[in-house]
């Protein structure tokens, strides 16, 4: 699973946050179909064969793999709308039905064969990564300092609130929650969460044991509590309190927190877990600036659900702006990080993915996992490989401006 955000450096000192999956805007209020930033150089790339130009590159070991996560997609790329304009659904028919009898043996021909490369913009692509954090819990509270991992609670509505004039509403009301009143007001913040403003309000899963992990847990979207008797419980995104998220790293550097002298941290996951664990007061308001809070929803079955509910996979899925590329498009990688290099499929977005080349890769759980995707901040060539048929389209329609 290559999912979400980022607990990489660079979001995390930016101020940017995970790849939560948010909420479909409405068609009115989305930007025009980018179909027109895909350079019409971009078809001297494509006139070229993907094998000629990355084949060599693919291998057929890791192919097979991308391969399987691409027919996860199938059912959602050949029924939905792309939001990007790049495709349509009807597109990937004829990918999809050679990708259900290909042989794995040969995978990597599959996407030299069935696809066109494509550039969106420049094709200058930053990707960070994002994992799937397990840490301990239960399901029972076993001891005070044990935060509820909440479902979504019933009071969570979307309203306008008082004063918003008829003009700005437009699309789907904020998220709120109605007053004794009946008036609409803002939901609870974090702060006012940890404080019980839930107790008895929203359905609690289980508990985690340690709040600064399950902070991070938050921020990824997804992961695991671990009890006592080891048993896994898994967890995934359901909904979230309306607030905005605030990068805690920002506010660190800001503060001066970062560097080598007396009283300052490495400028890294390790360094603001550390500077939390030893500065607790302190720590609980900084996490409290941050008030965004998320709801969960158990899951079962393979792996944590991308925004397009099928399983990412480790490896494999990539989160993407989906203004930019199509749900399930193979996306080519080749950048200054090594690891990253290679076929991902489009299947996670998130509040911090932006942009027509920017992504996050997912890399499973684990130690491993929680490294890599802890340290990813590369930066490349992004290719977006299309089904024939979209190529073919755009072609025409860049040739004919």
């Amino acid at each position: 699973m290559r999912t979400g955000t980022a607990l990489a450096i660079a979001l995390l000192l930016t101020g940017c946050g995970r790849l939560i999956p948010e909420a479909t805007p409405p068609v009115s209020n989305m930007p025009a179909p980018p179909a027109a930033a895909v350079a019409a150089s971009a078809f001297a790339l494509g006139a070229t064969p993907l094998s000629a130009t990355y084949g060599s590159r693919i291998g057929n070991a890791d192919a097979a793999a991308d391969l399987e996560a691409f027919l996860l997609s199938c059912p959602i790329a050949t029924s939905r709308d792309d939001r990007s304009g790049l495709t349509r659904p009807s597109d990937w028919n004829e990918p999809c039905e050679a990708a259900a009898r290909w042989p794995r043996s040969r995978a990597a021909e599959f996407f030299s064969s069935q696809f066109t490369p494509v550039r969106v913009g420049d094709g200058a692509a930053f990707a960070t990564g994002y994992f799937e954090p397990q840490i301990r819990g239960s399901r029972t509270r076993l001891a005070s300092t044990d935060v509820p991992v909440y479902g979504v609670p019933a009071d969570l509505v979307r309203c306008w609130r008082d004063g918003t004039p008829q003009s700005k509403r437009q699309g789907r009301p904020p998220l709120g929650r109605r007053a004794p009143d009946g008036s609409c007001v803002p939901y609870y913040t974090r702060a006012e969460i940890e404080r019980g403003a839930l107790d008895g309000k929203a359905p609690v899963i289980g508990y985690a044991s340690d709040p600064i992990e399950f902070f991070f847990l938050q921020i990824q979207g997804s992961g695991r509590l671990v009890t006592e008797t080891g048993e896994v419980i898994r967890i995934g995104y359901a909904g979230q309190n309306g607030h905005s998220y605030t990068g805690i790293g920002g506010v660190m550097r800001e503060r001066g927190l970062f560097g080598d002298g007396p009283g300052q941290y490495p400028g890294s996951m390790q360094g603001i877990m550390q500077y939390l664990r030893e500065n607790p007061r302190e720590g609980a308001d900084l996490m409290r600036m941050n008030e965004s809070w998320v709801f969960f929803r158990e899951l079962n079955g393979e792996g944590p659900l991308g925004s397009i509910g099928v399983p990412v996979r480790a490896r494999n899925a990539v989160a993407v702006d989906p203004r930019f590329v199509p749900y399930g498009a193979p996306v080519y990688l080749d950048l200054d990080r090594d690891e990253a290099d290679g076929i991902w499929i489009a299947q996670d977005t998130g509040g911090a993915i932006k942009g027509a080349n920017r992504f996050d890769t997912f890399w499973g759980a684990g130690d491993d996992a929680r490294r890599i995707a802890g340290g990813m901040s590369g930066r490349g060539e992004a290719v977006i490989l299309l089904p024939r048929a979209s190529a073919e389209r755009l072609r025409t329609n860049t040739s004919s401006r």
